[in-house]
């Protein structure tokens, strides 16, 4: 095998991309995935013992862990030489901190604390060339270990993932100078974990249910983030069609990016769109004031080279989702943050106290075309929590009387697979007494269908990114109390999930941290899943593989 990668649901036969990524990452860039992962591993022994024994601790290690991570996650960065420098960043901060702990322990007890290390916590490679590094990378990936229990490797690596989803949260609430020292310990404990050749199955099950729980709490900081920064979103239509004049296209999550970038571009002539997950940016009362915020421009991620390539302005990448891009546009397909691509300009970050510097967006936007048109008229957004609990009473009414018979969750992402078209049949065919409630780019599969309203209730409440699925969660929860239902599973809300990347995986496991059951799951199940723990999941939670349209709104209809 060149490379060996399971981590999204677009696996090639849904058991391993081996040669290239469906993604596009290449067998360089995964081997170096690999072993920057394996470095953080190492990292993590230093930090999670030196702050158990010895009180020592380095927090912007800590939050380097939790960055390094989010790179990794599916189609966030494809940049060979910002996987050497984060590589050459890792070894030298955990050489750090392995000097300070050894100190430590010394000065301590007087002799050395520590004995059979790892080898992630002292490797040292020979040079920080690309050929040393994809070497070592070879051989400390996923399939590395040929004797590895079946079950343990799933495990460890269901954790690794939801670890990766969890970071990608908790570094987007510290962006907004939101921090929560406990998150970035425990990915650094269940990182460690998962070199532990003493942990068995039945320990790594429940440390996947305790990075759901930790996985909440992170979607719960940046919701407070976000809300604290930008105010809660609020129901708003949202323009889909253009505007004549230069324009900048913004795409990915991070809300500071878009947030400074509407600030740069104020009387700069310069209309800026949201595009895919960006979307519910629109809905926020301090972004949503900028009068050249002025709609979003097509659909979701993987519609993005077509979209891309019509929008004819620059495309500021925030995160995760790229595509590939084609070479018609690659020039003024600006990369930020953890994002990357190959030959992409990229915007560094924001030096202490200063916004990042976009004038090469904005001078490239003033000298390009301004976008095509691709549809019209307008979509409605902005059911978070806030929204919808300041509706509760209506919303329960509606239950009460029968006029809403089932609140259907439909988050999740979105994905090329012909098979998601499942998803748009599904909120086609579900009762008119049903709602949806949905968050991420799942919606894009059904949120321009004329579903109609419930009494003035939208059949699709759309809550926002994937980031921010703390709201479905939260509802849930509110509703059990107001209605004094002591299990979630007693509501009348059924899951019917759509997955593709990391941090829907932390998505589903702070669902089964919260004791959430029956949880229809497409278009495929993980492929890092073996058959013994998917049993473990049937068994414990009831989680389903999707089966066909007619079947699976029968059983929502009828609770099952």
């Amino acid at each position: 095998m060149d490379m060996f990668c399971y981590q999204c649901q677009e696996a090639a036969r849904n058991e391993g991309c081996t040669v290239r990524g469906v993604c596009g990452k290449s067998p360089r860039v995964a081997a170096l995935q690999d072993l920057l992962i394996w470095t953080l591993k190492g990292i993590s022994f230093w930090a999670a013992n030196g702050r158990q024994n010895l009180d020592v601790g380095h927090p912007e290690t800590d939050l380097f862990v939790a960055e390094a991570l989010f790179a990794t996650i599916t189609n966030a960065n494809f940049d060979e030489e910002r996987f050497v420098a984060l590589i050459r960043e890792g070894i030298s901060r955990r050489d750090a901190l392995k000097a300070e702990a050894q100190a430590a322990c010394q000065a301590k007890h007087g002799a050395p604390c520590f004995h059979a290390l790892p080898e992630a916590a002292t490797w040292e490679p020979e040079s920080f060339e690309a050929a040393d590094l994809l070497l070592k990378g070879g051989t400390v990936g996923v399939m590395s270990d040929a004797g590895l229990d079946a079950d343990v490797r799933s495990l460890r690596e269901l954790i690794v993932y939801g670890l990766k989803g969890l970071a990608a949260y908790a570094d987007h609430a510290y962006v907004l100078d939101h921090h929560n020292g406990d998150l970035l310990a425990f990915i650094e404990k269940a990182l460690l974990a998962t070199l532990d050749p003493k942990l068995a199955a039945d320990e790594l099950v429940e440390l996947v249910l305790e990075t759901g729980r930790m996985g909440l709490e992170a979607m719960r900081l940046l919701d407070e983030a976000n809300t604290s920064a930008y105010g809660h979103p609020e129901p708003t239509q949202v323009n889909l069609g253009v505007r004549p004049g230069p324009a900048i296209l913004v795409s990915g999550h991070d809300l500071r990016d878009l947030d400074e970038l509407l600030q740069q571009t104020a009387g700069a002539g310069v209309n800026v769109y949201t595009h895919g997950e960006m979307l519910p940016a629109n809905a926020y009362p301090l972004l949503k004031k900028h009068a050249h915020l002025v709609g979003n421009y097509g659909g979701s991620w993987w519609h993005q080279r077509k979209e891309f390539e019509s929008f004819g302005g620059p495309i500021l990448m925030t995160t995760n989702c790229i595509v590939p891009p084609a070479g018609s546009y690659q020039e003024r397909l600006f990369t930020t943050g953890l994002a990357g691509w190959p030959g992409c300009p990229h915007i560094p970050e924001r030096e202490p106290g200063q916004q990042k510097d976009y004038s090469a967006v904005i001078a490239a936007a003033q000298q390009l075309p301004g976008p095509q048109g691709l549809e019209s008229g307008s979509i409605p957004i902005g059911f978070a929590r806030n929204t919808l609990m300041a509706a509760a009473e209506q919303v329960i009414a509606a239950i009460q009387s029968g006029a809403i018979t089932r609140l259907v969750v439909m988050g999740g992402c979105d994905g090329r697979q012909p098979a998601r078209s499942y998803f748009t049949d599904v909120a086609r065919a579900l009762p008119q007494e049903h709602v949806i409630l949905t968050a991420g780019c799942a919606k894009y599969r059904y949120n321009k269908l004329d579903l109609g309203d419930i009494g003035g209730i939208p059949r699709v409440l759309d809550a926002g990114q994937c980031n921010d699925s703390y709201s479905l969660i939260y509802v849930a929860q509110q509703l059990a109390q107001v209605l004094g239902v002591k299990d979630v599973n007693d509501l009348p809300i059924s899951y019917d999930i759509a997955w593709y990347e990391q941090k829907a995986v932390i998505v589903l496991l702070a669902l089964l941290a919260v004791g959430v059951k029956h949880i229809r799951l497409g278009p495929t199940l993980p492929a890092f899943l073996s058959p013994n723990v998917v049993n473990v999941l049937v068994e414990r939670f009831d989680i389903k593989p999707i089966s066909t349209v007619e079947a699976d709104v029968a059983a929502i209809a009828a609770g099952a």
